[in-house]
């Protein structure tokens, strides 16, 4: 009964259910590489070179992960990671909050050329504007230090985020505003106890969009760290198991295991603020 039951929605429903077989196809198909790299680092190094590969593996290992984890540098570069990404974060979205809320609400001059500047930044390319970035780092003395790191992806991550923000701050009535005036609520605390928990999902969703960024970055790594390898980052750490004459794949494949898992992580712990939406400031 529920088989005909089935049949009769997909018949009632065609496009429905074309669209959800679609979107299930491309899901296994955009997921299939994660599952091959997760795979392929608790394989052994004989199922890795085998020249009939299996979707599966009857004898896993963490060699691999012990090979990983055994690099000397490897915590280092992992900690510095997660230094970097975190400060981006943090000093990012507090930037980018005040300055939407500030071409928002309030009335300068040249305010819509400022918008249409950030819109024309986020066009350039990254890579146009690494060697330029360099001959700063160097000419402020940053270069081999974290602050290389952070400062670019920082100054990157802005215009998306004050973009995105200013809808969010936009949507917030001005009624609100006027109420907590009236009220007696100063301006800061406007900012800070209702305007604040109100944009708090785009605030998450530019945290996420900063915090991959970052985390997963290899261009400014391996440009402004020259000489001293302690301040790189966990992506650098990916060709140390690469040799062109012997790579080492189950390490490779493992290392990026490991540096994959927190993005998903930093998702799941923010996610649920992306849906507690408008719920922030109620007057009684």
């Amino acid at each position: 009964m529920s088989l005909v039951n089935l049949v009769r929605g997909f018949l009632r429903r065609p496009g429905r259910t074309a669209a959800e077989a679609t979107a299930l196809v491309v899901a296994v198909v955009v997921a299939f590489p994660l599952y091959w790299m997760v795979l392929s680092a608790f394989r052994p190094v004989g199922e890795i070179e085998s020249d009939t590969p299996r979707p599966w593996t009857l004898t896993p290992s963490l060699a691999s992960f012990r090979r990983v984890f055994g690099q000397q540098e490897f915590g280092r570069y992992f900690l510095n990671s997660a230094v970097v990404a975190c400060s981006v974060v943090v000093v990012s979205a507090l930037i980018a909050f005040l300055a939407a809320t500030a071409v928002t609400r309030f009335r300068f001059r040249f305010r819509t050329t400022l918008l249409v500047m950030f819109l024309v930044a986020q066009m350039v390319p990254v890579e146009a504007l690494t060697i330029p970035l360099f001959f700063l780092m160097r000419d402020f003395g940053q270069l081999n230090t974290l602050g290389s790191l952070i400062l670019p992806h920082i100054a990157f991550s802005l215009p998306f985020a004050i973009w995105m923000l200013r809808g969010f701050v936009k949507a917030v009535p001005e009624a609100l505003e006027e109420a907590a005036y009236i009220d007696g609520a100063s301006r800061a605390r406007f900012l800070w106890q209702i305007l604040f928990p109100l944009a708090l999902p785009g605030l998450v969703a530019t945290s996420v969009f900063s915090f991959i960024s970052a985390w997963n970055d290899f261009l400014f790594a391996k440009s402004f760290i020259i000489s001293d390898t302690s301040q790189s980052m966990l992506p650098m750490a990916l060709p140390v198991f690469y040799k062109p004459d012997e790579p080492d794949w189950g390490g490779v494949m493992a290392a990026s295991t490991v540096m994959t898992i927190p993005v998903p992580a930093f998702f799941v712990l923010v996610q649920r603020r992306l849906v507690s939406g408008l719920g922030g400031a109620v007057k009684d």
